[in-house]
């Protein structure tokens, strides 16, 4: 989604074209695999951070491209709203202790950010949905000022014809009632408030579909593990209301297509897979192009004359299907090569937080692709479906389906499996001891406390509320104290409510 494209409109002819393209790109594609044109010398890992700006009173600063101009580093990005920016950290090797460098390079582009921000009158907030976010900051005059942006608005609102409802039933504070959300967006700009973390492991075909089945199974821990995004438009509602919400925010369905049985942009799947070409398949059999760009580029020619196909439509089609776990083709240094980029998590609360979940997800999904009984040939992919919106709905309270044991809770599932597979994966991948002790000790904490962002949350604004605080000025109380104990670096499950 990161290409650019022209906000020109487009005679009907030109989506025809841009189906055929597509297809010749699925051919190109699937003769590279056949004919093994992917060199795979050592596993890299790779991860983005999307990041809210906020003011001094803890509301959204529609301020990025002052932000941006003012950090001028191309590893910081746009993103769909002004209040959002992205961090794309270079990618580099798994082993060794290349996870404690990512951590101090993460700190180090954050701080540097956060001192540009404040230059701007804006701060910094790594949090998976910003709480003090309001139905005004929807309106489309704060969509960022790109034409992709613009445009990919302007298709998601023509294709389904009306505008998002966000629907949303919660759980409300400790102690408190049930909470709802029911309100309609005049644009998809609810999808902006949901930042995350996006990690990508980069595999050689042949391991591609066990890698992403293993990352499927493991979406549901994820999420409850690592929840932090309770609170949307003022209301306390899913331990991670992200997941509910992207899917609400860009569903190109009207109801009647929904009771149909038409799927959904953003999905978690339908199947376990046997290869990466699966996926790709589906893309284009299943969605149409809501961005129907094509170039000039014939890849069988490019890939029959030597040269790495670009695959420009279907990966620009790709960027359009926001699968929870979504196939990436590449070309780096004129390399072509495959990821699973991992999609399910939140961003925050601290980059010690956000390395411990990447630890628990890159050595558990090299240990479970590895087994010689995989799990999802003992377990039902709408298992592994509905594991992800327990995790999501309940975060610690879900009760998870996992074979050999039956339903458990996420800290239990850790405790007992996870976290003993994540050890081995990791170990396999000849990540330091180190590394291991401190990122999977961090999660061993969490399970026990059974403290996430998400609890801290929602105690820290029941705590404001029983002060006599609004709604309102509780969660930017909360916000505030969250960003000040983010900065001081200590793994969430150590917060203090104050």
């Amino acid at each position: 989604m990161g290409q650019d494209v022209a906000p020109r409109s487009r005679p009907p002819h030109e989506r025809g074209r841009y189906r055929d393209k597509m297809q010749r790109c699925l051919d190109t594609f699937a003769l590279m695999l056949a004919e093994e044109h992917f060199t795979f010398p050592r596993k890299h890992i790779g991860l983005e951070v999307e990041l809210n700006l906020v003011d001094r009173a803890m509301r959204p600063s529609m301020s990025n491209a002052a932000v941006l101009a003012s950090i001028d580093d191309e590893l910081f990005t746009t993103e769909l709203s002004q209040h959002n920016i992205e961090l794309n950290v270079p990618p580099r090797p798994l082993d060794g202790e290349s996870a404690l460098q990512l951590e101090g390079d993460l700190n180090a582009h954050l701080g540097r950010a956060e001192v540009k921000a404040a230059g701007k009158g804006a701060q910094v907030a790594v949090i998976g949905i910003l709480p003090t976010l309001g139905d005004e900051h929807f309106d489309q005059k704060w969509i960022t000022d790109n034409p992709r942006y613009a445009l990919l608005n302007d298709r998601i609102l023509a294709t389904r014809g009306e505008c998002p409802l966000l629907s949303l039933e919660g759980t409300g504070l400790p102690g408190g009632q049930a909470e709802e959300l029911f309100t309609y967006a005049e644009s998809i700009l609810p999808e902006a408030a949901c930042t995350s973390v996006q990690l990508h492991v980069q595999v050689a075909p042949d391991d591609f579909a066990p890698h992403w089945n293993a990352a499927q199974c493991l979406a549901g821990p994820q999420v409850a593990l690592g929840a932090n995004s309770p609170f949307l438009l003022g209301k306390s509602l899913w331990a991670e209301t992200r997941i509910p919400l992207f899917l609400q925010a860009t569903d190109t369905r009207p109801d009647e297509l929904k009771n149909q049985g038409v799927r959904p942009r953003v999905w978690f799947g339908e199947r376990w897979i046997t290869s990466i070409f699966d996926l790709f398949e589906e893309n284009l059999h299943y969605f149409p192009g809501l961005l129907p760009e094509t170039d000039d580029e014939d890849p069988m020619d490019a890939l029959a004359a030597g040269r790495v196909p670009r695959l420009t439509e279907l990966r620009l089609h790709n960027g359009t299907v926001w699968r929870w776990n979504r196939p990436v083709y590449d070309v780096v240094d004129g390399a072509p090569h495959l990821r699973v980029e991992n999609r399910v998590l939140p961003a925050g609360p601290t980059v010690v937080d956000m390395m411990a979940n990447a630890a628990l997800f890159y050595g558990a999904q090299r240990a479970l692709a590895e087994e010689d009984r995989p799990v999802w040939t003992r377990m039902s992919f709408q298992a592994a479906e509905q594991n992800l919106h327990s995790g999501a709905r309940h975060g610690f309270d879900a009760q998870f389906y996992w074979p050999g044991i039956g339903y458990v809770p996420p800290d239990e599932l850790a405790l007992r499996v996870l976290l003993p597979l994540a050890h081995e994966g990791l170990r396999s991948s000849g990540v330091s001891g180190t590394v291991i002790d401190r990122y999977l000790g961090i999660i061993e904490r969490r399970c026990v406390t059974k403290r996430n962002g998400s609890v801290w949350q929602r105690e820290a604004v029941a705590a404001a509320q029983d002060r006599g605080l609004t709604r309102d000025s509780a969660l930017a109380v909360m916000l505030g104290d969250y960003l000040e104990l983010a900065r001081a670096g200590e793994p969430v499950h150590d917060w203090p409510v104050r």
